[in-house]
C-alpha cells in the first residue's frame, strides 16, 4: 500500500474529511449540560491536549518515514509491536462499524429506506475510495471537501441562527469528563496518523497542517453538535436537517462525511496490517475491514461509543507517551529487538493509571495526568538502567 509523496495541501484534506463526521457531532450533543460557554472551553481544552499528541504522534511517522504501527516497534520491539498493531486493527474495525452504524441512522433520519440499506450503501462507497486509493484521491478530496465545507456552513447557520438556549445547563456532565470526551477523538487517531505522514513531501509541514485543519475543523463538529443539543432541544441531527428543508444536502452531509471519515480507519487497518507479515495484502485487508464493520453496523446496536473512547485512551495515551519519551527525549530505538520489556512493563502500569484516574474528576481531563506520569516513568527507568551501564 506503498503511495507517492503527498503534498501538504493532499494532507489537509485528507484530515478535513476525519474531521467531518456523524460521531463527531453526536459527541458534541454530550456537552450540552455544560451550557455553552463552559461546553466550549471543554472543547477546546481538550483539543488543545489532544491536537498536541496526535501532531507528536505524526511527526514520528514523517521524520521516520514509517507507518503507525512500524514506528511503534521503535519503542517496543519489532514483536513487542505486534500487541499493538492486533488491538489497532480491532480498534479501527470496530471504528468503522461505528461510524457507519452512525451515518446509517442519519441518513435513515433524512429518508427511511431501512438503515441496513445506508449502511450497505455508506460501505459499498468507502470500498470503492479504498479502491481509488490515497495517490490518486487527491481531486475526489477536493471537490467533497468543498462540497462538505459548504454544507456544513449551512447546516451551523441553521442550528445557530435562533440563538435561544432551549435546554439549562446541567450537572450530568463534569468539566473534567467533558475535556476527556474532548480529548478522545483526537487521541483515537493516534494509532494511525502516521499511516499518511510518512508519505508526505514535508513531514513536518504536512504533520502541521493536518493537526491544525484536523484539530480546528473537529471542534467544529464538536460545536455543532452541542449547538443542535442546546439551541434546538434535540440530539437528532438528520430530524434538524430534514425541519430545516435541507432534504438531499442533508444526505450528502451524512453519506459523504461518514465515507471521508471511515475510509481512514478501514485503510489503517490495511496498513497496520502489514506489520503482522510482509505477506499480507493492505489493500484487501482494508477493504475486508469495511466489510466487517458494515455487518457489524446492520447486525449490532452502537448508539453509545463513551466506555469504547475511554478504552482507546487507557490503550494508546500510555503507549505513545512512551514513543515520545523515547523519540523525543531519550533518543533510544528498541526496533532491532524483539521485545523491549521494561517498556511492554510501563505501558502496563501507564493503562492501570489511567483507568485508576477515570474514577477521579479531574479538571484537564485523564489523558494528560496519564500521560506526564507514564513519560516521567520511562524517563527515570531509562535514566537509572543507563547510569548503572
Amino acid at each position: 500500500m506503498k503511495t507517492k509523496q503527498t503534498s501538504v495541501l493532499d494532507n489537509g484534506l485528507i484530515w478535513f474529511g476525519a474531521a467531518v463526521s456523524i460521531a463527531e457531532i453526536v459527541t458534541g450533543t454530550l456537552f450540552a449540560p455544560l451550557g455553552f460557554a463552559k461546553g466550549l472551553a471543554a472543547i477546546v481544552l481538550g483539543h488543545i491536549i489532544g491536537c498536541a499528541l496526535l501532531f507528536f504522534s505524526g511527526l514520528i511517522g514523517g521524520k521516520t518515514r514509517k507507518s503507525a504501527m512500524e514506528t511503534v516497534q521503535i519503542s517496543f520491539g519489532a514483536k513487542g509491536s505486534l500487541f499493538f498493531a492486533i488491538l489497532n486493527i480491532i480498534q479501527l474495525v470496530g471504528w468503522t462499524a461505528i461510524m457507519i452504524y452512525d451515518g446509517a441512522l442519519a441518513a435513515n433520519g433524512a429518508w427511511n429506506i431501512g438503515s441496513w440499506a445506508w449502511a450497505i450503501l455508506i460501505g459499498v462507497l468507502i470500498l470503492v475510495w479504498i479502491s481509488i486509493g490515497i495517490k490518486n484521491l487527491g481531486k475526489v478530496n477536493t471537490v467533497s471537501m468543498l462540497a462538505l465545507t459548504i454544507l456544513t456552513v449551512v447546516l451551523s447557520v441553521v442550528i445557530f441562527r435562533g440563538g435561544v438556549a432551549q435546554v439549562s445547563p446541567s450537572d450530568a456532565l463534569s468539566f473534567g469528563a467533558a475535556v476527556e470526551l474532548s480529548v478522545a477523538m483526537p487521541l483515537s487517531w493516534l494509532p494511525l496518523i502516521s499511516d499518511y505522514t510518512r508519505e508526505a513531501e514535508k513531514p513536518l509541514k504536512a504533520t502541521a497542517a493536518s493537526v491544525l485543519v484536523y484539530g480546528l475543523v473537529s471542534m467544529w463538529m464538536y460545536v455543532i453538535g452541542m449547538g443542535a443539543a442546546i439551541f434546538t432541544g434535540s440530539s437528532d441531527i438528520a430530524d434538524i436537517m430534514v425541519k430545516a428543508g435541507l432534504g438531499v444536502a442533508a444526505l450528502l452531509i451524512i453519506v459523504l462525511s461518514t465515507v471521508t471519515t471511515t475510509f481512514l480507519d478501514a485503510y489503517s487497518a490495511g496498513v497496520s496490517s502489514q506489520v503482522l507479515s510482509p505477506r499480507i495484502n493492505g489493500k484487501w485487508v482494508a477493504l475486508g475491514a469495511t466489510v466487517l464493520g458494515t455487518v457489524g453496523a446492520i447486525l449490532f446496536p452502537m448508539d453509545d461509543i463513551t466506555d469504547f473512547l475511554y478504552l482507546i485512551g487507557s490503550v494508546f495515551a500510555p503507549m505513545i507517551a512512551i514513543q515520545i519519551a523515547d523519540f523525543y527525549i531519550l533518543k533510544r530505538d528498541s526496533s532491532h529487538h524483539p521485545f523491549d520489556v521494561a517498556n511492554l512493563a510501563i505501558w502496563l502500569v501507564g493503562f492501570v493509571a489511567y483507568r485508576l484516574l477515570m474514577q477521579v474528576d479531574i479538571l484537564v481531563g485523564n489523558t494528560l495526568p496519564d500521560m506526564v506520569i507514564t513519560i516521567l516513568l520511562c524517563y527515570t527507568v531509562h535514566f537509572v538502567a543507563r547510569k548503572r551501564a
